[in-house]
């Protein structure tokens, strides 16, 4: 199976006719590779593709000579360098090739956006288009299957999440393994190749904390107390996962800091397997005892994909009072706010009115019935 991308014509667009260097980060695993080689086989140009890893490529993609550079890329059309953070000196290297050969179209994958971004920023200001290839959104899988087909799959997505391999590959055990190898092998790579880690196992215990807390409200102070590591370092560390695309924080939504919560925050994770591969709980919806917090990051990580994917800004929030009126998911558009509470069974049917007093009726709530119109 073939799974569509909804980045991909844009991507195909923007690498044809922006002029500009393409840069598609995204964590590993999460398709990039496959996405710009399809592409590239149907832009029929002559190209030139390059892994990272080749040795032989590395010198002369950072050496800032121009005359090497174009004895590499000579004859060819496109250039495709995959994994791009792995070279020294890429930026100012892009930036000599698409200034001094405008008529090449280059495209550029990266896993550590932290690192890649470091080094094609500044180097590459108002030369690049940047993109973002999460793991599997269910608008894409809604070009291949109806409505019917992903209510069926709901329950081994919110268990497996939606990495291309998992949603491909049948056999529940080879999921199980894939995700294993992805936790163990992949997940933290980037940040322990390419930060110095003082305490690398101290990673995956954060995870597992965060996994665990997924939903709920959490305390910088536990996690600095539980890890034994100042907040500084935790800080940093949850930096490192956010843009290593494993987690991201969604921060408490307040006008009226004297009732409301201001300064707290939830984490989710982008992948609902990885997720659960961290707590060693592959089990079944029906023998879980954490099905709301599997539906709600489920949903919110969803969602997230489709507005990135739509390229539409929205603020993104939860909402809470000090006397314990609470909701899952807050959007803010121009200063309209709207609400919602996701439940996986019974609907909620309106909003607190400690909401409504201060921000209005526009409240839903997202259910299994539901959820499609929210992430599709």
């Amino acid at each position: 199976m073939q799974i569509q991308r909804t980045l991909k014509t844009q991507l195909q667009n923007d690498l044809l006719n922006s002029g500009k260097v393409i840069v598609l980060y995204g964590p590993r695993q999460a398709g990039k590779t496959t996405l710009s080689k399809m592409i590239i086989e149907e832009t029929g140009l002559k190209s030139l593709m390059i892994n990272a890893d080749q040795l032989k490529y590395i010198d002369i993609l950072s050496s800032r000579d121009l005359k090497l550079l174009q004895s590499l890329v000579s004859g060819y059309q496109l250039l495709f360098i995959d994994e791009g953070q792995r070279i020294p000196e890429i930026g100012i290297n892009l930036k000599i090739l698409h200034d001094e050969l405008p008529e090449l179209k280059v495209l550029v994958t990266g896993s550590s956006s932290f690192l890649l971004s470091d080094r094609v920023s500044e180097a590459l200001t108002g030369r690049k288009k940047i993109h973002t290839l999460l793991p599997v959104s269910m608008s894409e899988l809604a070009m291949d299957f109806n409505a019917f087909e992903l209510n069926d799959q709901l329950n081994e997505r919110l268990i497996y999440g939606m990495y291309p391999e998992v949603i491909t590959t049948k056999n529940k055990i080879e999921k199980e393994e894939y995700l294993r190898e992805i936790t163990t092998s992949y997940l933290y790579k980037d940040i322990l190749e390419l930060e110095t880690i003082r305490y690398p196992m101290k990673i995956r215990d954060l995870l597992r904390l965060l996994a665990f807390q997924v939903g709920a409200q959490v305390s910088m102070n536990e996690l600095c107390n539980s890890l034994k590591l100042n907040r500084e370092t935790v800080e940093r560390y949850l930096f490192l996962l956010e843009q290593s695309f494993i987690i991201f924080r969604m921060n408490a939504f307040s006008r009226n800091p004297r009732n409301e919560v201001s300064k707290s925050q939830k984490f989710y994770f982008y992948d609902n397997g990885i997720r659960n591969m961290l707590i060693d709980n592959l089990s079944g919806m029906e023998s879980r005892n954490d099905v709301g917090a599997l539906w709600e990051g489920f949903i919110i990580a969803e969602r997230k994909k489709k507005l990135l994917y739509e390229q539409k800004h929205v603020n993104t929030y939860f909402w809470r009072t000090y006397a314990g009126a609470e909701l899952d998911f807050v959007e803010e558009v121009n200063n309209n706010m709207t609400a919602f509470e996701i439940k996986f069974k019974k609907p909620r049917l309106k909003a607190p009115k400690a909401w409504t007093d201060h921000y209005g009726n526009d409240f839903h709530c997202i259910t299994r019935e539901n959820f499609l119109e929210f992430v599709v």
